[in-house]
């Protein structure tokens, strides 16, 4: 015990929201040192080997506009690896960016990871974490994560609910006394709406665009109920008829329109949480509402969309897009204190 705390003197530990859209890394007493998209663009050389040409943001500005020999890819997909070999590179490089190759112990990581994993899933984000250099690896629940970084004391014996909406999970969390009482975690987040925006485009405008373009109408204009004033945004695509480049002028009514169904998925989702939980922790939910953490919680109106129909107050938590990295980074802050969140099998 003495010789590991001597030897956490000498090491930069980190922790690392591990998101589908983006990563963020927290260096222990220095906050968030590294928030960047969860993407690698590698080259395939001679004999089909891969180099790793840019990691992050880098590699995202090359998504969509990389001849033939280079690709970019997310290695995780839908809150889960897709590709083993890539995530490990990308943990690898944020480490050695967190470092600035400066320690030379290396460091204990705590990663926050969707609670729906697998154990096979979480033996892969843990040997991942290994092979990339990490002494020791803790991951921990999404949903305490965001719990946490909203400011809620989870220690307390009330009973709080979290939706977290990442790049590629929602993550609804009934939390009390410390732990997860009741948790569902669903393969719909801003990912599925973005393939929905861009489907309903094709669909109705004959129009094909980009993951990129579909992400920014959602930001741009994307609202959960119809507003007051209508907002407009003039996007750029390919004609699927004639081939032909082409724009368009989009309104937060069309945006609406193609969010429908993944939010109706994740609200159908929060509503069997509701239904199934324990009746003793009820008054506190209708007590405490419901707080939205992620990206997705800054979908405009979908505070108001989700409590009009749950009949439960609902409230937006401060900078939700770092609420999970906050909470993952107070956890390494008092990583002795809070031993019994993590999984370290």
């Amino acid at each position: 015990m003495l010789f590991n705390k001597l030897i956490g003197m000498f090491s930069n530990d980190l922790s690392i929201d591990l998101g589908t859209a983006n990563t963020l890394v927290i260096s222990k007493g220095k906050g968030i040192i590294i928030n960047e998209p969860s993407v690698v663009a590698v080259k395939t050389e001679k004999y089909g080997q891969q180099r790793v040409l840019a990691v992050g943001r880098e590699a995202k500005e090359m998504v969509g506009k990389t001849p033939g020999n280079i690709k970019a890819i997310r290695p995780m997909r839908d809150g889960v690896i897709a590709d083993f070999d890539m995530t490990e590179k990308m943990i690898r490089k944020f480490i050695e960016k967190a470092h600035g190759r400066t320690s030379l112990i290396s460091p204990r990581i705590i990663i926050c990871i969707p609670y729906g994993l697998t154990q096979v899933e979480r033996k892969a984000v843990r040997e991942s974490a290994m092979s990339a250099g990490a002494r020791e690896v803790y991951l921990i629940d999404e949903p305490m994560a965001a719990a946490i970084g909203a400011g809620i004391d989870i220690r307390e014996p009330k009973g709080n609910i979290i939706v977290d909406i990442g790049g590629g999970t929602t993550e609804i969390g009934v939390i009390s006394l410390g732990g997860l009482v009741l948790c569902r975690s669903i393969r719909v987040a801003g990912d599925k709406i973005d393939r929905a925006i861009m489907d309903y485009i094709k669909r109705k405008y004959n129009l094909l665009i980009g993951e990129r373009i579909a992400e920014d109408i959602k930001i741009n204009i994307g609202t959960a109920m119809p507003l007051a004033q209508e907002l407009k945004m003039i996007i750029n695509g390919r004609d699927q008829v004639e081939g032909l480049l082409t724009s368009i002028e989009l309104t937060s009514e069309d945006a609406r329109e193609a969010m429908r169904e993944p939010l109706k998925e994740i609200l159908e989702a929060l509503r069997d949480v509701l239904e199934n939980m324990p009746p003793d922790l009820a008054g506190d939910i209708v007590n405490n509402g419901v707080i939205l953490t992620g990206g997705g919680a800054l979908i405009r109106q979908l505070d108001k969309y989700l409590s009009e129909i749950i009949k439960i107050p609902v409230y937006v938590a401060d900078e939700p897009l770092l609420c999970v990295a906050r909470g993952t980074g107070r956890a390494l802050e008092e990583i002795d204190q809070l031993h019994e969140l993590f999984d370290n099998e």
